[in-house]
């Protein structure tokens, strides 16, 4: 097992189902996505860069996107308070997941993705 799936499993209940079940989501939304273990994290690569990450924080799982403040679709169901660039959806419980606006976010951010990036200096 590698050290992303030992992390989701490792998770307590509610948190461990929220995250297989964005997991899931994330793998048939995006195909070529990769899960690796980064930052102590499930972060998701795309054509080798940064796509997008799980992480359980306290209350919730916070399902963060690299490129974030590019994303126009559903931002109101998103957190971004004192962050520049990643944009995120949380999740509570399982029913929280709608599986629509997920894949419709997914998509947006493949888009964003694939277009060309420079970094801030």
């Amino acid at each position: 097992m590698n050290p992303a799936e030992a992390y989701i499993l490792g998770q307590q209940e509610p948190f461990r189902t929220l995250l297989l079940q964005l997991q899931v989501l994330i793998e048939q939304g995006v195909p070529g996505a990769t899960l690796k273990f980064k930052y102590r994290i499930p972060f998701y690569y795309l054509h080798g860069s940064p796509f997008c990450y799980l992480n359980q924080s306290r209350d919730y799982v916070d399902l963060g996107f690299y490129r974030g403040a590019w994303l126009t679709r559903h931002t109101e169901l998103m957190e971004c308070r004192g962050r520049k660039a990643v944009k995120s959806l949380r999740y509570r419980r399982p029913e929280d997941i709608d599986p629509g606006v997920l894949i419709e976010v997914l998509g947006e951010a493949v888009g964003v993705q694939s277009r060309p990036w420079k970094k801030h200096a």
